[in-house]
């Protein structure tokens, strides 16, 4: 048997070689079609969904994948604001549909949803209150139409913010809910991330970055905003020097993967930045207030994910908040290589814990 084996890998080598001679070139259409069909849900019981719905008035997109309906659901909130994990969950996600039916939502403003939308028109809808709304309206969506009474929410960044509210105002909805990279004291967070990119510009010698950070001081302001333009350089020095990836110096590794997205097109890549600026835009003022410090009660189980190394929200602050936390179950999980992107700086430890600490919280284990 395996000699017949050996003789037909043989004989097929030189076959799949002439093919690959014959074939056009290799082109980033080829490359988004064999991530497809790659990732594609073939089980039975599974679901493989990429669509548009009505979330808020508004056309909203969302993807939906996992190999067993039966698992739990698991929503993923993307940060930012303006920043969707769609273009992106190619690289960490497929594992996770094993365990979860995994959901990838473009928030309103975000993505595929701000291209399927008036920019005019939705410009002004986009604030912190109308968003909260719509996390419901999802949930609520989800719950309805795949038959759960409760499911998972996990909010990274900016959508931990969302995510928080969830479990604060609706934990009956929720198994659990998840704050990876979790906001707590947008203020406290911005100086930490301050301090640290100063300490690395200085510690490197770096006489640039030491200019234009010195340069924004104080910050935040003495009444505690953050202007745009003072973000944008403090973030620019604090990706520099390893805040939103540890070890690393660039976010391009990360966004540079989004061009090989199956489930994004050209023009949906093109609205990530539009929606980015539109999004940061309306919800900094808002979002740089946030102050959950004080609250510490909730009525479902909390597990926080936070990146030894995070300085983009300072996962020091998140830390000292969680240790006053109150929950049915609570549990803080550091990822000791990760700062801000734990998902894709330590794919493997982030899958584990979600089977291992998360999972089980439906009533359900690991086969």
């Amino acid at each position: 048997m395996y000699g017949r084996l050996i003789a037909a890998l043989a004989l097929a080598t030189p076959i799949a070689a002439h093919a690959a001679d014959t074939r056009p070139p290799f082109t980033q259409d080829h490359a988004r079609a064999i991530i497809r069909d790659l990732q594609k849900v073939v089980s039975p019981n599974g679901i493989d969904q990429q669509m548009e719905i009505t979330i808020g008035g508004i056309k909203q997109w969302i993807t939906i994948r996992g190999r067993n309906r039966d698992n739990p659901i698991l929503l993923f909130l993307h940060g930012g604001p303006g920043a969707p994990e769609m273009p992106t969950s190619w690289t960490f996600q497929n594992p996770w549909e094993d365990y979860f039916t995994v959901v990838q939502w473009d928030q309103r403003g975000s993505g595929k949803t701000y291209n399927a939308n008036d920019p005019a028109t939705l410009a002004p809808t986009v604030n912190v209150d109308r968003m909260e709304k719509d996390s419901e309206e999802l949930v609520q969506y989800l719950r309805s139409k795949y038959h759960k009474d409760k499911i998972f929410v996990l909010g990274h960044s900016w959508g931990s913010f969302l995510g928080l509210h969830l479990a604060q105002t609706r934990p009956e909805w929720l198994y659990a809910y998840i704050g990876m990279g979790q906001m707590i004291d947008s203020r406290a967070s911005e100086r930490d991330s301050y301090e640290a990119a100063l300490a690395g510009a200085k510690a490197a010698n770096d006489k640039q970055a030491i200019k234009e950070l010195e340069g924004i001081a104080p910050y935040p302001n003495l009444d505690g905003s953050v202007p745009l333009a003072k973000i944008n350089i403090e973030r620019n020095w604090s990706v520099k020097y390893g805040g939103l990836s540890w070890g690393r110096d660039s976010y391009d590794y990360y966004y540079n993967a989004t061009e090989l997205s199956p489930d994004y097109t050209d023009a949906d890549l093109k609205a990530i930045g539009k929606g980015s600026e539109l999004s940061l835009g309306n919800l900094l003022p808002e979002f740089i207030k946030a102050d959950f410090t004080k609250v510490t009660d909730f009525k479902c189980p909390i597990i926080i994910f936070n990146g030894r190394h995070d300085e983009t929200v300072s996962a020091n602050v998140t830390a000292k908040w969680f240790e006053h936390v109150h929950a049915p179950v609570k549990k803080l999980i550091w990822f000791e290589d990760s700062a801000h992107m734990m998902q894709i700086e330590e794919p493997g430890k982030v899958l584990v814990h979600l089977v291992e600490d998360v999972r089980p919280l439906a009533g359900v284990t690991s086969k």
